[in-house]
């Protein structure tokens, strides 16, 4: 990969010999291998057995999850917060393993939608809840940066699985949680 950053600065019309350049195409390799880490982990290896049987059947949502992605399309990053609930149906995931499932999947190439997708089923797959929510708010550089430059602009997008898709008050009671969430 350094040799193509390096072809990509002599592109764009710089010298990667410059010193400012030298030791880039090495820090861009790196940086794209970090961003790109949700390819090389699983889904095991991030819930590593922290499943637990519990009585418990009321809303788990861990709301204002920073996350940050790159554009399968421009390779820009978008950013922003996830929401996750769920419904136990007598399996409850330790607490932690939410934001690493988001971070799993938005350290990908990725679609908005389609990363509200993967984290949403996932959650359905390992615990078989009641339901599941999933709420992605993000800015997108891509729309901020070039194309439209419409730089106050957020896409949100949804995933309901079960009774969050089927119930109108569970939904509800979801939207409202993280309606008046602070910023963190």
């Amino acid at each position: 990969m350094k040799d193509i950053i390096r072809e990509m600065i002599i592109r764009m019309g710089e010298d990667p010999k410059r010193q400012g350049l030298k030791k880039t195409p090495e820090r861009v390799a790196e940086m794209f291998a970090f961003l790109t880490s949700g390819y090389r982990t699983s889904l095991e290896e991030i819930i590593n057995g922290a499943i637990y049987r519990e009585d418990y059947d009321e809303m788990v949502c861990v709301a204002n999850i920073q996350f940050y992605s790159l554009c399968e399309h421009h390779l820009i990053p978008f950013f922003g917060k996830a929401h996750v609930a769920y419904i136990p149906d007598g399996r409850l995931i330790g607490l932690s393993k939410i934001p690493r499932i988001v971070d799993m999947y938005a350290r990908r190439l990725q679609l908005q939608e389609r990363l509200t997708q993967q984290i949403a089923q996932s959650l359905a797959e390992i615990l078989k809840p009641k339901g599941v929510g999933v709420v992605l708010e993000a800015e997108h550089l891509c729309m901020q940066m070039r194309g439209v430059q419409k730089e106050k602009s957020r896409a949100v997008t949804s995933a309901m699985r079960g009774v969050f898709k089927d119930n109108l008050r569970v939904r509800n009671e979801f939207l409202s949680l993280i309606q008046h969430q602070p910023d963190t």
